[in-house]
């Protein structure tokens, strides 16, 4: 099939059968396009539209998010995974407002700003500003490596610069952002990594994946290794006054900029922390161990509720670590993991 009829059958089917109700797609602007495209990646539409909607009706635009706490930023992204992804967009927020406002419309300068691959570059272009640019998404990925039958991790390189080479091939220089789109939904929709609607899909007739029966087995996943396992102990500190101690955590690694426990690898460790800050164990309560899976490694881990009647002011910040009541909690940016413990942890704070 020729670059122009794939094209056409593509857009036919989308003009039928796309999706042009997603809240990013009314008003369309380069900053609706660049936060829907950074929290699509790896997250599914279904999830994202919730954040997306409260991040629009807070930073409706990109100065007033450049302008935001990054604090603020994070509380909204809580839950959404990733978390770089969101420190990534205010500190693009704040490139670009400080250059007034206005987002490049040049790939090059695009993949300058902190977050900004070359396919998210391509569908802000695409899509916002109009311009022909391919773009290489999961969906698309998949969708591409079906049709031509193309092997190997796309992880690799020769396998992801083929993946490009076919891409760009078929994005028209007409109707480029519908094209996008379209692309996008034909992965989401029909060509889905299991139990894809081959018979619905305008391309099914010259798929060479669904010809020789390779659509179980294509895309190549990456290759598997065993997923290793920490483990670690959460400290739980409950003053006299009801409070919680809350330490925020760096910047870079995981749960960048969040607020959690303390963490620990022992009870014993907890015990040699507590004495030589003074801090009185009048009780300790083991909570059941739990699991939380990152993309790399499985955390297993243990929080330990202390209580201490150690005089403690209101609030107190030392070192990026402050007391906080419960009622205060829920405004704060939390891991989800944190925040599923004051849902349904079975002590009563």
């Amino acid at each position: 099939m020729s670059p122009e009829v794939f094209q056409q059958k593509i857009l036919a089917w989308f003009d039928l059968n796309g999706r042009k109700d997603l809240p990013w797609q009314q008003e369309i602007s380069p900053y609706r396009t660049w936060l829907s495209e950074v929290m699509l990646q790896q997250t599914q539409v279904v999830t994202v539209i919730p954040y997306f909607n409260r991040f629009i009706r807070q930073f409706p635009d990109v100065i007033k998010l450049a302008n935001a706490p990054l604090d603020t930023v994070l509380q909204l992204w809580a839950g959404l995974g990733y978390y770089a992804r969101a420190r990534n967009l205010h500190k693009t927020a704040q490139i670009i407002s400080k250059k007034g406002g206005a987002f490049p419309d040049e790939l090059d300068l695009l993949m300058e700003l902190p977050g900004i691959g070359r396919s998210t570059a391509g569908a802000i272009l695409s899509i916002a500003f109009n311009k022909s640019h391919p773009i290489l998404d999961g969906n698309v990925r998949r969708v591409l490596a079906r049709y031509h039958a193309i092997s190997g991790w796309s992880g690799h390189t020769k396998v992801s610069n083929k993946l490009w080479h076919v891409s760009s091939c078929y994005t028209p220089i007409e109707r480029c952002a519908e094209y996008t789109q379209a692309m996008m939904d034909l992965g989401a929709t029909l060509c889905t990594r299991s139990k894809p609607q081959c018979e619905n899909c305008p391309i099914n007739f010259a798929c060479v994946a669904r010809i020789e029966d390779k659509i179980n087995i294509l895309p190549t996943p990456k290759p598997t290794k065993v997923m290793p396992v920490k483990q670690i102990v959460f400290l739980v500190l409950q003053n006299k006054q009801g409070q919680i101690r809350l330490e925020k955590r760096p910047e870079t690694g995981i749960w960048g900029g969040l607020w959690s426990f303390p963490e620990f690898d022992s009870f014993a460790d907890i015990q040699a922390w507590c004495l030589r800050n003074n801090i009185s164990i009048q009780s300790a309560t083991v909570l059941d161990e739990q699991r939380h899976t990152f993309s790399h490694f499985h955390l297993d881990f243990t929080a330990i509720v202390v209580e201490t009647e150690n005089p403690i002011n209101n609030v107190m910040e030392v070192n990026q670590a402050v007391w906080y009541k419960v009622e205060q909690i829920s405004s704060l940016g939390l891991p989800a993991p944190i925040k599923r413990f004051f849902k349904d942890s079975p002590i009563d704070f």
